[in-house]
C-alpha cells in the first residue's frame, strides 16, 4: 500500500464544511446538495463521527462513521461514507482515513463507558474501495 506521508487524518471542524462538501460532491455525483448534507451529519456528533484527511494545508478526503440502532454499551457503528479526491486516489488516502479514524472513534464512545462490539460496511459490489474494505476491516 502506498501512503502519503503528508496526510494527516483529523476530526471535521466547522471551518472544514465547504471543502469537505466539495469532496463529498466529487466522489458522489449522484447525490446532490453536499453541503447540506455534510452539515446536517456534522451537528449529528456524537451518532455521527467525520474526519478529514489533509495533505499539505487542503483536504482531499472525508470519512463518516454512524453508531447504529442507539446508543449501546457495545456500539454498532457503520462506516457510511468514505471519499477522497479523484487526484488523490490511489496514494493510500482511504485506508489512512479508516486505519487512523477508527481508533478516535473507539476512544470517543469510550468516553461514555462503552465499546465498539461490531463493524458495518455496505457498499456496492462495483465500489472501487470495497478491497480496501476487506483488506483494512475483513468486509
Amino acid at each position: 500500500m502506498k501512503s502519503d506521508p503528508n496526510c494527516i487524518v483529523r476530526r471535521m471542524e466547522a471551518g472544514d464544511l465547504k471543502a469537505a462538501a466539495f469532496v463529498h460532491g466529487q466522489a458522489f455525483p449522484r447525490q446532490f446538495h453536499s453541503e447540506d448534507w455534510m452539515e446536517c451529519n456534522f451537528k449529528a456528533f456524537p451518532k455521527v463521527q467525520i474526519f478529514v484527511a489533509e495533505v499539505n494545508g487542503e483536504i482531499v478526503g472525508m470519512i463518516y462513521w454512524t453508531e447504529k440502532s442507539g446508543f449501546r454499551k457495545e456500539a454498532i457503528v457503520e462506516l457510511e461514507q468514505l471519499a477522497v479526491l479523484p487526484n488523490n486516489q490511489g496514494s493510500g488516502i482511504r485506508t489512512q482515513l479508516i486505519v487512523r479514524s477508527l481508533p478516535m472513534v473507539a476512544k470517543q464512545i469510550a468516553k461514555r463507558g462503552a465499546c465498539v462490539r461490531h463493524l458495518l460496511v455496505n457498499k456496492r459490489k462495483e465500489n472501487s474501495a470495497r478491497r480496501i474494505y476487506e483488506k483494512t476491516m475483513g468486509a
